[in-house]
C-alpha cells in the first residue's frame, strides 16, 4: 500500500529525511518514533504531497507521490491529520465535516451519517451544533481526525493524533484508532508515545534522520534489550547463586554463563525465553535449598529498546 524507496528531503544544507526505504502493507498500523527534528513530519508531508521530494521514490495507494498526473486521486485516497488543526473557527463541528465532504464529494446522505458516528466515536457528538473557536485544543484534535475521515479514505496518515490531550482524550483517541485497525485501513502514524505505539501499531519504525530499525514492538524489545527473571528468597547463599549460574540458560550473544546480580534476598538472571527457561531455574535454586518466595519476571520496554536504538546515532542536524 505504501512503497518507499531512498526517499531524502533536504532544507538549504539541512537534510530532515536521508534515504529513507520502508514497505507499509495494506491494513497495517505501523507507527513512526522518533526525537523532535528527526524527520517523522517531513516523511508525511512528502507522503501527502504537501511539499517535494528532494530524492528517492514513494507509491501510495499505487499513485506516484510528486507525479502531477496522480496528485488529484492521491488526495482521494488519503486522510491526514497534520501538526496543525488548520480548522475554520467559526464553522460548528458538524459544519466542518459536512464542508470538508462536499470537498470529497461525498453525496448529502453519507455525509451526516459519517459525521454522527465519526462525532459519536471522538465525543464530540453533544458538541457538534457549538463553534470549532470554542473547543479545547484537544477537541480540535479529536475533530481533526474525523475530518481526516469524512471520505472513508483507504490510507490515513496521523501526526501526533494524542498530543494535547488529556488522559481521557487519549484513551478515547487510542480507543477509536483501534477501531480502525479493525477496518483494515493502512494507517501511517507519528507518536512520542512509547506505549501508545506499543499497544496500536502492528510495526515501528525508528527515525533519526535515516531509518534506525524496523520491527515489531515485540521484536526491537528483544533485539535491544535482554529478558530477565527475579526471584525473591528467605535468604540468598553462595550455593544458592552458584546453583543459579549453572542452571541459567545460554542468551545470545554473550559468552558464559550470564551473571547473576544479587540484591538483598532478590537474584536477578538473565533468561532468553522465560517461560521455557525460568521453571528449570527456580528448580535448581530449590535444590541448592533456596526457599522462593515471589518470581518476577523483568520484561523490556520499546522505552528501553528505543533509547537504546537512539542513542547509536548521530544526531539530526537541525529541526524538521
Amino acid at each position: 500500500m505504501i512503497e518507499i524507496k531512498n526517499l531524502t528531503r533536504t532544507f538549504g544544507h539541512v537534510t530532515a529525511v536521508d534515504g529513507l526505504t520502508l514497505s507499509i502493507a495494506e491494513g497495517e498500523v505501523f507507527g513512526l518514533l522518533g526525537p523532535n527534528g528527526a524527520g517523522k513530519t517531513t516523511t508525511i508531508r512528502m507522503l501527502a504531497g504537501l511539499i517535494g521530494k528532494t530524492s528517492g521514490e514513494a507509491q501510495v495507494a499505487g499513485c506516484r507521490v510528486g507525479d502531477p498526473a496522480d496528485a488529484r486521486r492521491l488526495r482521494s485516497l488519503i486522510g491526514l491529520m497534520p501538526e496543525e488543526a488548520g480548522l475554520y473557527p467559526d464553522l460548528s463541528a458538524a459544519q466542518t465535516l459536512d464542508f470538508y465532504g462536499k470537498l470529497y464529494a461525498v453525496p448529502r446522505d453519507l455525509r451526516a451519517e459519517r459525521a454522527e458516528r465519526l462525532l459519536t466515536l471522538l465525543d464530540l457528538w453533544e458538541r457538534r451544533d457549538a463553534r470549532v473557536r470554542t473547543f479545547s485544543k484537544g477537541m480540535k484534535q479529536r475533530l481533526t481526525i474525523a475530518r481526516a475521515l469524512i471520505h472513508e479514505p483507504p490510507v490515513l496518515f496521523l501526526d501526533e493524533p494524542t498530543a494535547n490531550l488529556d488522559p481521557e482524550g487519549a484513551k478515547t483517541v487510542r480507543d477509536f484508532l483501534l477501531g480502525l485497525k479493525r477496518e483494515n485501513r493502512t494507517i501511517l502514524l507519528n507518536t512520542h508515545q512509547l506505549a501508545e505505539a506499543d499497544r496500536i501499531c502492528d510495526r515501528v519504525g525508528i527515525l533519526h534522520r535515516r531509518l534506525v530499525a524496523v520491527g515489531t514492538p515485540d521484536g526491537l524489545r528483544s533485539s535491544a534489550s535482554e529478558h530477565a527473571t527475579a526471584i525473591q528468597l528467605t535468604v540468598v547463599t553462595d550455593a544458592i547463586v552458584e546453583a543459579a549460574s549453572q542452571a541459567a540458560p545460554h542468551v545470545p550473544g554473550r559468552a558464559g554463563h550470564p551473571t547473576v546480580a544479587v540484591h538483598g534476598n532478590t537474584i536477578t538472571v538473565p533468561v532468553d525465553k522465560p517461560e521455557r527457561d525460568n521453571p528449570g531455574l527456580v528448580q535448581a535454586i530449590v535444590a541448592a535449598g533456596g526457599e522462593v518466595q515471589f518470581v518476577t519476571g523483568i520484561v523490556p520496554t520499546l522505552e528501553e529498546a528505543y533509547l537504546k536504538l537512539i542513542g547509536t546515532t548521530d544526531p539530526v542536524n537541525g529541526e524538521r
